[in-house]
């Protein structure tokens, strides 16, 4: 594929709207024109339906982050998340190149818990990325939330894990081209191209570095773990080898 010579910033969005999560997320949200000036198109998407039987108006998180290519990680993408909950364990998403008229759906993220997570068969988890370094390393943040807000919200996703398939896996192109992509996430230092970085924290206005200074008061160093060495290869939250447990700053 053309585009996977190519890096490009991944920002992923889960969408925010007017109803409260439940379960990991619950209380969780934030009020829709808070999206505004953060995006392409400087605006939140219209919503269609207003009975509650409409799956679509189940979305009320908005996060930013960077997202790799599991097979390829110089293959970096622009995508959107739209999420809501589906029970306690599980948050599910529908993934855009924008969140202005007439986006790309580019694909699907669904959001488990570890202890979930723990419950899959080998031959499952290999399809699930951690959050753990985005989150410490200060990648990940949520627009429109108060620091403390932020907080509770980053403390809550620390372990959880992601399994995103982009069924348009270039957005370039005019239509769905090729079979789906299996993103991942940045899991160590230097896996970011700091251009990209720098462009999203200009865009939101705020500094990755003094996030990542200031979620040292989790009490996690943010791991650094190489990228997949395979398609195969199962995740890791912490450390490259056994066992994968924190390292502790003395933060509480």
């Amino acid at each position: 594929m053309k585009a996977q010579k190519v890096r490009r910033t991944i920002v992923l969005c889960l969408a925010v709207a007017s109803v409260a999560g439940v379960g990991i997320f619950a209380g969780l949200r934030v009020a829709p024109e808070a999206l505004a000036g953060h995006g392409p198109e400087e605006r939140t998407p219209a919503r269609q339906g207003t009975g509650e039987s409409n799956p679509a108006n189940n979305f009320h998180l908005h996060v930013c982050a960077f997202h790799v290519a599991k097979s390829n990680p110089r293959f970096q993408i622009e995508a959107y998340h739209y999420c809501g909950p589906h029970n306690e364990s599980l948050h599910q998403c529908v993934i855009y190149d924008t969140y202005g008229a007439n986006a790309k759906l580019l694909g699907v993220e669904y959001i488990i818990t570890d202890e979930l997570y723990r419950t899959l068969p080998e031959s499952e988890r290999k399809y699930y990325h951690p959050h753990t370094y985005e989150i410490l390393a200060g990648q990940l943040i949520a627009p429109g939330f108060s620091t403390e807000k932020e907080d509770e919200l980053m403390k809550v996703l620390l372990t959880t894990w992601g399994k995103t398939w982009h069924t348009w896996p270039d957005p370039s192109t005019p239509v769905p081209m090729g079979e789906p992509l299996l993103m991942w996430s940045i899991t160590g230092d230097g896996q970011l191209d700091p251009d990209l970085l720098a462009s999203r924290d200009k865009r939101f206005n705020v500094s990755s570095d003094a996030i990542r200074e200031h979620r040292q008061s989790y009490g996690f160093k943010a791991p650094n773990i190489p990228p997949p060495t395979s398609i195969d290869a199962a995740g890791r939250q912490w450390r490259a080898a056994e066992p994968d447990e924190p390292t502790r700053t003395g933060g509480r």
